[in-house]
């Protein structure tokens, strides 16, 4: 130790009594400082709360176990919907008939969503000489033990196989074959069936009416082929009728979470009912947005009842009349409030009941109607036969009229040939050209200058047929084959039936849309 730390330690030793008193006095301040402040705080605090209410947190269990008890409920019924279709490449077009670029398909323009929102299946395919084979993904919902399932059109529509997996299957089973029964446009609605030897957990439908703004909604089904998924939402709104000139398409808007493999999938409330069956989307993304629709369950209900019916289609009734859809202000000023006609279809019970254009419909057998929906609501739930007394404003004066309602899907074939195929007159016959064909109306063969009893209107043509190849498309008219004359479905078939493959077909055809003084075309080929 050298002489500087001895220094050091014998100044510490002579004054070690004064620093330990220093410290020990500096820790007894603060701690007498320390508790003053502490009790002051605390009283302050006493004063301000002692008339105030003390908060609750809410038990986190209670909305969590709702979600899952109706999740638990429903997935079993929530089926995943596989389809194999054919379709056409766009590059592929082969076609002897003139000026092609003029010739449209035919095959897609029923689309409801056409432009406005994403179908909600994804699919993906391969090319194979012109076509692609495309596999889809949808969902579906059993709503009868029995195998029957509500789904979207779109998801099932020129399927060429339809696969259904249910939730209890072993995810490496293909699942199970389904026929559809019947499909309804309009709404863009189909109900399957698939056969198993065991009673199916069916779900079970709410009253959609009774659903307002604000309640809280699931979507469950397989967006992007995730089976049993299911999300939270809200109702958005009601009555969303987004699709111009579908009159039938009134929906609820949800924000829970919807993507591709979700269409035909239901939308569930909190009682664990179906309200509605997930439809289409708003994005600009492809994907989720928060903007989704369903088609209300008591329109499911009234669509299904009738597809499950003898003639698998749903008939809608009709006047004949149009009109304009938004309310118009000036037009009522003028014109009177209620519906006012802008057009009487030819033909059609308004026109044989004697209504005019600017004739002004006020009630229907005695029922106030305020709006266009009012009217078509009403006259489209009433069979086609019965019939409805009118009450309509005309110059000012109140009169009377009484209709019959027809058919709306007949009366309503704005394109010829065109007509869905749940709405023609009859089943279509099948062909091994890969086509069906139905017979002419006579109101068709007037339009179309043809006599009465001559030809038939192709209703469908299969994609990479025979048909197809010839350049055949639906709407097209055909008259003879191989010189002789076709008269109805029967004739086609049966001259068909008798060719084999390596023989010449030479077709006469009206091209669809065409006027008698536009002639005939000869399409021609060899039968494969």
């Amino acid at each position: 130790m050298d002489s500087r730390e001895s220094a050091f330690w014998a100044r510490f030793k002579a004054n070690r009594w004064p620093y330990t008193f220093t410290i020990l006095a500096t820790l007894a301040v603060g701690i007498l400082i320390g508790t003053v402040v502490s009790s002051g705080v605390k009283g302050k605090e006493g004063q301000k709360s002692s008339d105030a209410t003390p908060l609750t947190i809410p038990s986190p269990q209670q909305l969590s176990s709702a979600f899952s008890q109706i999740s638990k409920q429903l997935e079993p019924s929530v089926v995943n919907i596989n389809t194999e279709s054919t379709i056409k490449s766009p590059h592929h077009r082969r076609s002897l008939r003139p000026n092609p670029d003029q010739d449209q398909d035919g095959g897609d323009e029923d689309s409801p969503f056409e432009d406005f929102f994403d179908r909600f299946f994804g699919g993906q395919g391969s090319p194979d000489a012109g076509t692609i084979r495309q596999h889809s993904l949808g969902s579906g919902v059993i709503v009868d033990s029995k195998g029957y399932i509500v789904t979207n059109r779109h998801v099932v529509e020129k399927a060429d196989r339809i696969r259904v997996k249910l939730q209890d299957e072993n995810p490496a089973s293909p699942g199970h074959d389904a026929k559809v029964i019947g499909t309804d446009q309009e709404t863009d609605l189909a109900v399957i069936k698939i056969d198993v030897d065991h009673a199916l957990p069916a779900a079970k439908l709410g009253n959609s009416d009774g659903m307002e703004v604000g309640d809280w909604v699931l979507a469950i089904g397989s967006p992007f082929g995730l089976q049993e998924t299911v999300t939270a939402g809200i109702v958005s709104a009601k009555g969303r009728n987004i699709v111009p000139n579908r009159d039938f398409q009134s929906f609820i808007q949800t924000d829970a979470a919807i993507n591709p493999g979700n269409s035909g999938g239901p939308l569930v409330n909190m009682a664990g009912e179906v309200i509605g069956i997930n439809t289409a989307i708003l994005t600009e993304t492809s994907s989720y947005a928060g903007v989704g629709f369903a088609m209300p369950s008591n329109t499911v209900a009234q669509v299904y009842n009738q597809l499950i019916g003898p003639d698998h289609r749903v008939a809608r009734g009709s006047i004949g009349i149009e009109f304009t859809a938004q309310p118009n202000p000036a037009l009522a000023h003028i014109y009177g409030n209620g519906v006012t006609v802008s057009t009487v279809v030819s033909g059609s019970p308004a026109e044989q009941a004697g209504l005019k254009v600017g004739d002004t419909i006020t009630a229907v057998d005695g029922k106030e109607v305020k709006s266009g929906n009012d009217l078509v609501a009403d006259i489209a739930a009433r069979r086609p036969g019965t019939k409805a007394k009118l009450d309509f404003v005309r110059n000012g004066k109140k009169e009377e009229a009484t209709v019959t309602i027809a058919d709306r899907s007949k009366l309503f074939a704005a394109r010829l040939g065109e007509e869905d195929e749940n709405e023609s007159e009859e089943t279509p016959k099948a062909s091994k050209f890969g086509v069906t064909v139905r017979s002419i109306t006579p109101d068709l063969a007037d339009r179309l200058g043809i006599a009465a009893g001559k030809g038939v209107v192709v209703q469908d043509v299969k994609q990479g047929s025979f048909a197809e190849d010839l350049g055949l498309n639906r709407g097209d008219v055909v008259l003879e084959v191989n010189k002789q004359p076709i008269n109805n479905p029967e004739d086609f078939v049966k001259i068909e039936s008798s060719l084999k493959s390596g023989q010449d077909v030479v077709l006469l055809v009206r091209p669809r849309g065409a006027r008698a003084e536009d002639g005939t075309v000869f399409l021609a080929g060899t039968l494969p």
